[in-house]
Order: structure tokens, then sequence, then C-alpha cells
């Protein structure tokens, strides 16, 4: 468990570090852990740490044992299932849309954040990288002008990230995510909306049968052809 620096938000700071430590399995799944020996780890005192697992436990990531300590909560294969699944229902129609009223300015807006996920890639900046492939995604559903159906992709998105589920560095590099985009920045400046729909749908598929083996690994269960058939369903 790394220190904590400074004590500029400091819980906000601690929950990071756990966060980091759970997705890198440091904390793992099942275990009971001391909220002192925590605080002793990062050198700061009990209530910082308390707060923040208070707000990991609002999250779903933690449960807190009144007197005892906390323990991270096994990630839910299913819950993951559920929210692809309605991630290919909502963005692959949506990027068949972008392909067709894709005009120069979003492209150049799109060719922007690829570039940016590249740099970020290349420094291992995995909150800039992220931070620019959400906004390539929003680009490409705010094309159709639904505020609505950015904000809700935008939701599926957070609660995966809340539950700590994430294939870098672990499946793939952030190299590689960047490199599945690529597709797509292709069949939309050609104006492919077969082509372009496809991409996007490939790029999501591929990261939700990703997490599922990563989560189905940490369980220590494999993954159900319910799970399976859920993101499979949601494909053309």
């Amino acid at each position: 468990m790394r220190e904590i620096v400074g004590t500029y938000n400091l819980n906000r700071q601690v929950a990071e570090v756990l966060r980091e430590a759970i997705q890198t399995g440091e904390l793992r799944p099942g275990e009971l852990y001391s909220v002192s020996r925590l605080a002793d780890q990062m050198k700061i005192s009990r209530t910082p740490v308390r707060e923040a697992l208070l707000g990991l436990a609002d999250t779903g990531m933690v449960r807190i044992e009144r007197n005892r300590g906390f323990r991270v909560i096994r990630r839910d294969p299913r819950h993951i299932a559920e929210v692809f699944h309605m991630r290919l229902l909502l963005e692959v129609p949506a990027t068949r849309l972008a392909a067709r009223h894709a005009g120069p300015e979003l492209l150049d807006a799109l060719r922007h954040e690829l570039a940016q996920m590249r740099a970020a890639a290349t420094d291992h900046d995995e909150v800039r990288f992220m931070r620019h492939d959400r906004r390539f995604h929003e680009l490409v559903l705010g094309s159709g002008g639904n505020a609505l159906l950015t904000t809700t992709v935008g939701g599926l998105r957070d609660t995966i990230t809340t539950v700590g589920a994430s294939t870098v560095d672990q499946t793939r590099s952030l190299a590689d995510i960047a490199t599945e985009h690529e597709p797509i920045m292709t069949a939309l400046a050609s104006a492919n909306e077969d082509a372009a729909a496809e991409a996007m749908r490939s790029h999501i598929a591929h990261t939700a049968e990703l997490l599922l083996s990563q989560v189905s690994a940490e369980n220590q269960t494999p993954v159900t052809a319910a799970d399976t058939e859920l993101i499979r369903d949601a494909s053309p």
C-alpha cells in the first residue's frame, strides 16, 4: 500500500489508493482488512481511511463490518454483462447514425481525441487516457443530438469504473485500447455505416469479454453461458 503524500484532498487520495489496491489485487475480495493497519501503512490517521471506505461502500466496492474492518466485495460478472449489453444496444446504432452524419468538425474532434489517447498511452497516463477515451465515445454519441443518450451511456461507464473493473495492464495495454478505436475512426471518416457499427460493436464486446474473463478468474468461477449470451445477443 503506497503512502499518502501531502494532505490536500486527503479523503480523495485515500480513496484512490484503496481503489488502486483493489484493482491490482493487493486488496483481495473476501478477505477481512483492518482500518488501523491500512492507516499505518499509509502513515495517516484512521479517520480519513474510514471516510474513504464509507464512500467506497456506497459504490459497492467494499463492505464495512462493524468493529472488525472491511472486505472487498467480489465483482459480479452478471452485472458487468448487463452493463455491456446495454452499451452495445445503445452505442452500436448510435455509431451507425454518426457515420451517416459525420462532418469535418466531428471528424477533426475525434482525430484529436484519438491522438491524445495515443499520447497518453505513450506516457502510460491512464487517467488522462481514459478522459480522452470517454470524450471520443461522447462525441460519437452526441453527434445524433440526443443528450439523454450520452448521459445514459456515461452512467453505464461510471458503473464499471466505480466497481474498479479495468482491463488496463491486465489483459491489454493502453496502446491496445487506442488501436481498437482506429477502425471506428476510419469507418466514420469514410461514412461507412456498417463498418462503423461493427467496429464499435467489436471494441465494446471485446472489452466486455476481457472483463468477464478477469472477474471469472478473480472469483474462481467459469464465465456462464448466460453472461456470454447477453453480449452476443446485443450484436446485430
